[in-house]
């Protein structure tokens, strides 16, 4: 049975309803699951417009057993916030903000309550979100807040490069200190378990250092001895395969060599600058972006949530230009968790 996946419209000055429509005028989607958007209609309409897809059809609703889930036909979750005719694309705005957040709350709501099978969002402004009240980091929080969990991580997937990190939002002064046994042994459970999770019956887990070379044997640092030797230890004693710390400016070209099938980091840029190296692709000679991709998935949540990679490229919003990979490949990550899940 095809599991029902709720896609979040993202910020509505964003480029976000132009990759929603662009990805729903897919095919091989629809084969595989049934979607629909949380959003809003007319903004929606704005972005088929934008788009010159005339031969798509917009379908509103305000119950996920109206949605007809057809291929040409695009079930909309109405949310009734936000009129496309005025919107300022590109511009911060509490009210894009609000907007944006309570359809990711709408979104975390229908999977709680079992209406839809998994979750995926498009990007969202944190300042904008900011403005209206919601003071969140971004979805990862949101999302944690919302279904009253504690232990989660994020993971970023490129191909064959994933990364777990211990800590993703905080300053880098703040993310040394949360280096801790007990976070760097729960992030290896949790990327152990999401590689299972996609088809991998044996993962190995890499576990990246935090100071140059590893610490060095103490010399550059204390922290892989003290604190992230102990957690894989700990890992291994249960049946974990897990190997390090390895070093951080190796572990990477290891892993994308197949030594290891995921990586933990220690911080956000740890992680996000070797995914998005081989992930975001910039033509020199063209003057575009030639690839945007790579996905975001909160692990340890009891429901599913995927994303794409990128932020809300305010400068291509209603233009019409911007790539729907990132958002594709979130969805058959959504769909792969659901049927795994199951």
């Amino acid at each position: 049975m095809k599991p029902i996946i709720a896609v979040t419209m993202g910020d509505p000055s964003s480029i976000g309803a132009e990759l929603s429509v662009k990805a729903m005028a897919r095919k091989d989607i629809y084969e595989n699951c049934k979607p629909l958007i949380v959003g809003d209609f007319s903004v929606m309409e704005e972005a088929k417009a934008i788009l010159g897809m005339d031969d798509i059809r917009l379908n509103p609703i305000q119950d996920v057993k109206d949605a007809v889930f057809t291929h040409g036909t695009i079930d909309v979750y109405d949310m009734k916030l936000i009129k496309g005719s005025d919107i300022q694309f590109g511009e911060i705005k509490a009210l894009y903000g609000d907007a944006a957040f309570q359809y990711v709350v709408k979104a975390i709501e229908l999977a709680k309550t079992g209406e839809v099978d998994a979750t995926v969002t498009n990007a969202i402004s944190k300042e904008s979100i900011n403005l209206a009240g919601h003071h969140f980091a971004g979805h990862t929080e949101i999302y944690a807040h919302y279904t009253e969990t504690k232990d989660y991580a994020m993971m970023l997937v490129h191909n064959n490069l994933r990364v777990v990190h211990v800590s993703t939002h905080v300053s880098l002064r703040e993310a040394c200190d949360r280096v801790k046994k007990e976070r760097v042994l729960k992030c290896i459970e949790l990327a152990n378990e999401a590689c299972r999770m996609i088809g991998i019956e044996e993962p190995t887990v890499a576990v990246a250092g935090l100071n140059p070379h590893a610490g060095e044997n103490g010399m550059f640092g204390h922290e892989e001895i003290e604190e992230i030797i102990p957690a894989i230890e700990e890992a291994k004693s249960k049946n974990i395969k897990v190997e390090g710390p390895v070093p951080p400016d190796t572990v990477f070209p290891k892993a994308l060599g197949g030594w290891y099938d995921v990586v933990v980091v220690m911080y956000h840029d740890q992680g996000h600058i070797p995914l998005k190296t081989v992930g975001f692709v910039y033509d020199k000679d063209l003057n575009k972006w030639k690839a945007v991709e790579g996905v975001n998935i909160t692990l340890g949540l009891p429901i599913i949530r995927v994303s794409v990679d990128h932020g809300t490229a305010f400068d291509q919003a209603g233009k019409g230009t911007a790539s729907e990979i990132s958002l594709v490949n979130s969805i058959q990550y959504a769909i792969e968790f659901s049927r795994n899940k199951k």
